[in-house]
C-alpha cells in the first residue's frame, strides 16, 4: 500500500463494485486481499453500486438484480467480515442520487468527455455518440458515493486516478460555495500488486469480456482456463528456451504462488530451455485450485442462506443511510434548499 497507515486514527474508506457479475481473481489480487486487511485497522465501506451497474445495463436489468448477492458472497468468502466492515446497497441509500444531482450542476458535459477514464470506456463498450447520460456522468455519481460517506481514502485502480481527480474539483466547487471546508478531498490507495491480465493476455481480467477466472469457478472451469493461457508462442520445444515477459502462466504464478523462490526457479528453467508449458500450467492450475476451493465452498454455504445475505444489505444500508443523509443535509444547506 503506498500510503501510511495510522492505527491510532482511523482513515475512513469507501470502496466498491458494480454489481454486474460475479466477482474473479483480477478483484481478488487487486482489491478484495487489500480490503480485508484494511478492515482491521480502518472504519471501511463497500458500496454494492447497483445503480452505476444499470448505467450500461439498462437494457437487462436482470444482470444487475442477480448478481446483487452474488457479489455479497464473494465478498463473505474471502473474508471480509461484516462486523467489521459496513456493506450496503447503493440504490437504498436516497442520498446519494439526490447529491449526483446537485454535483451535476457544478460539471460541463465537456469536462466529463475529457475523464481519460470515461473516455476509455466509451471506447471499449462501443457508445461512439449513444453514451447513455447516466454512463457519461459516472463520475459525479463517485464523487456522491465518496463524499456521501466523508471517505478521505479510496482504494483504487491507476485507471481511476482521473475518477478522484474529478471527485476532489467538486468537493472545491462546493466548499467554494459555501466559504468553508464542508466537504474533505479523498485521496487514492494504489494496490501494490500489478494489474492482473486476462487468460489470453490480450486485456485486462474483465467480468464483460468474459475471459476472467471467478472466485465461485468450477475445478472444471479452473482447469479449462488455464490450459487456454497464454504462454511463448516461440516455445515450441520442451528444451527450447522460453520467454516469461507477457507470459501469462507466469503472471499468474507470481501473483499467486505461495513459495516465490520455487517461482524463480521455474522462470530460470523455463528461460535456459527444459521446462514445457504443459508443466508450468499443471503447476499453476494446482495452485488455484487449493487457493479457490475453500473460497468456493464458503461461497455456496453463503448462497444457500440468501436471507442471512440480504440482512447483512439491510443492516449495512440503515447504518450507511444515516450518514450518507447528514452529509446530504450539510450539501442541501450551500444551496439553501433546507427551508423546513
Amino acid at each position: 500500500m503506498n500510503t501510511k497507515q495510522n492505527a491510532e486514527k482511523p482513515e475512513i474508506i469507501l470502496t466498491g463494485d458494480r454489481a454486474t457479475g460475479p466477482l474473479h481473481l483480477g478483484h481478488y489480487v487487486g482489491s478484495l486481499k487489500q480490503r480485508v486487511a484494511l478492515q482491521e485497522i480502518h472504519e471501511q465501506t463497500i458500496l454494492v453500486a447497483d445503480m452505476q451497474g444499470l448505467t450500461d445495463n439498462a437494457h437487462n436489468p436482470k444482470k444487475v438484480s442477480a448478481n446483487i448477492l452474488n457479489v455479497v458472497a464473494d465478498y463473505l468468502a474471502v473474508g471480509i467480515n461484516p462486523s467489521q466492515t459496513t456493506i450496503c446497497l447503493q440504490s437504498q441509500l436516497p442520498a446519494l442520487a439526490e447529491l449526483t444531482m446537485y454535483y451535476s450542476n457544478l460539471v460541463t458535459i465537456s469536462r466529463l468527455e475529457r475523464n481519460p477514464t470515461v473516455k476509455s470506456e466509451i471506447h471499449n463498450k462501443g457508445f461512439e455518440r449513444s453514451i447513455p447520460a447516466g454512463f457519461l456522468t459516472y463520475p459525479i455519481s463517485q464523487a456522491a458515493d465518496i463524499t456521501g460517506f466523508n471517505a478521505s481514502l479510496v482504494p483504487v485502480g491507476d485507471d481511476q486516478l482521473p475518477m478522484l481527480e474529478q471527485t476532489n474539483e467538486i468537493v472545491r466547487k462546493v466548499n467554494s460555495l459555501a466559504g468553508r471546508v464542508v466537504l474533505n478531498e479523498c485521496r487514492p490507495l494504489l494496490s501494490n500488486a500489478s494489474r492482473l491480465p486476462s487468460t489470453d493476455g490480450k486485456n485486462k481480467m474483465s467480468k464483460s469480456m468474459g475471459n476472467a477466472i471467478n472466485l465461485g469457478a468450477s475445478e472444471k472451469e479452473i482447469s479449462a482456463a488455464v490450459k487456454s493461457m497464454y504462454t511463448d508462442p516461440n516455445h515450441l520445444k520442451v528444451e527450447d528456451p522460453g520467454n516469461i515477459e507477457g507470459n501469462v502462466v507466469f503472471t499468474y504464478l507470481d501473483a499467486f504462488h505461495p513459495d516465490l523462490d520455487y517461482v524463480n526457479q521455474l522462470k530460470t528453467h523455463y528461460r535456459r530451455g527444459g521446462l514445457g508449458d504443459g508443466a508450468t500450467k499443471k503447476i499453476l492450475e494446482e495452485c488455484l485450485q487449493d487457493m479457490l476451493r475453500p473460497i468456493r465452498e464458503r461461497r455456496s454455504q453463503f448462497l444457500n442462506d440468501k436471507a442471512h445475505l440480504v440482512d447483512i444489505l439491510v443492516k449495512g444500508s440503515q447504518v450507511s443511510r444515516e450518514k450518507t443523509s447528514e452529509v446530504l443535509f450539510n450539501v442541501k444547506d450551500i444551496f439553501g434548499l433546507n427551508i423546513f
